[in-house]
This record gives structure tokens, sequence and C-alpha cells, in this order.
């Protein structure tokens, strides 16, 4: 268990010097709405979904609106549907583990654990992101208090995270799987729009990468 803890936290670390600062900047947002401090504390233990998290927050103030929440969490979090699927045979055989797994599975978690074998490693790895992103927000919104700060545009931290990942994925030496996101995502921009071309890239990504894989 040692040893996984031990790795699972070294591949973790990327993760934690950007969960630090994304999950204080999400505390220090829901601390602008003046909702509670145990309601930022259980966004980020119950939802833990950092964009959604940011999406949420203002629909927590407003007129509950059921129809408009759930097509809200859908098209922010539709992605999760697909590069779940590819890890799908991989959590099958962590046993009890899988469930945590399976709800834990951001896109920065994704990123540093797609080519890990070990479940235990990826178990922990996993759970210290959480753990990051709840400090976090813990620290993020205690410190607004004592420390005043313009937070407009705030929620755009969550999209600067994903292009330092994307960034760092570039220096990897596997490209393949690079230019088929970039291709694909641009392809579907031009065809379908700003507003609908998240889901038909996934597909398409998705589709393009069980292809490659096939033919190997």
């Amino acid at each position: 268990m040692k040893r996984s803890i031990k790795e699972g936290f070294i591949a973790s670390i990327p993760v934690m010097a950007g969960y630090l600062v994304l999950g204080a900047a999400f505390g220090a947002y829901v601390y602008q709405y003046k909702l509670p401090l145990y309601a930022a504390i259980l966004m980020s233990v119950i939802i833990y979904a950092g964009s959604m998290q940011f999406a949420a927050v203002p629909l927590l103030v407003q007129p509950f609106a059921p129809i408009q929440t759930l097509l809200l969490t859908l098209s922010i979090n539709a992605r999760h549907l697909f590069y779940g699927i590819s890890m799908n045979q991989q959590f099958k055989t962590a046993g009890k583990k899988k469930h945590y797994m399976i709800f834990a599975l951001t896109d920065e978690s994704y990123s540093v654990i797609i080519d890990q074998k070990d479940n235990n490693i990826i178990f922990w790895t996993m759970l210290l992101n959480q753990v990051y992103w709840v400090c976090g927000t813990l620290v993020g919104y205690l410190l607004i208090q004592f420390i005043p700060i313009n937070t407009n545009g705030i929620e755009f931290s969550m999209t600067a995270l994903f292009a330092v990942i994307f960034i760092e994925k570039c220096l990897d030496k596997k490209p393949i799987p690079i230019v088929i996101g970039l291709v694909a995502s641009i392809g579907c921009l031009i065809v379908f729009g700003a507003n609908s071309f998240i889901i038909p890239s996934m597909i398409l990504i998705m589709g393009l990468l069980l292809w490659g894989g096939n033919k190997k």
C-alpha cells in the first residue's frame, strides 16, 4: 500500500499544483455569492466537477429550474461519458474501488492515469486529487474573507487549467492523439458551431482512436 500511495502522490503532483489554486478560486467564488462554507465543501466532496461546480453556484441562488439545470449539466459534463468508456476495462478489475474511481474521474485525473495499469496507484492518485480540490476550496473560502480579491472572471480558471494540461501533453512523445483531438475539434467547430461542437467532436475523437487502436 505504501508503494501505491507514494506512486499515486508522485503522479498527482501536477494536478495538485492546479487543484489547490483552482479549488481556492472556487471557494472564493462561492463566498462571493454569500453561500455558507459547508455548501462549498459539500459541492467539492459530492459533486466534484470543477466546471459544473462553478456553473452550479449561480443556480443555487436562483429559483429552482430542474430542466435548465439538467441540460446545463449534460452539456458541460457530457465529455465524461466518452473518456470514461476508455477506462471501462481498467476499472473492471478494481473491485470495490471502482465505484469511487468512476465518480472521481475528472479531466485532470484522466490525463495523469491514462497510461497507468495499477488500479491501486490509480485509486490513490484520484483520491489525493480530490483532497487537493477540497483543501483548496476551504482555503479559498476562508482566505477571501481576509484578503479582498477581485473575482471577476475567476470562473475562467478551469479553462486555463485545461490549456496548461494540453501544453503538458504536447511535450509528450505521443503526438498522434493530440493531432487527432485538434483536427477533430476544429473540424466539428467549423461544421456544428461553437455552441454544439463538443459532443460531436468527442464522438469523432473516440471513433478515430478506437479505429487506430484496432488497426495495431
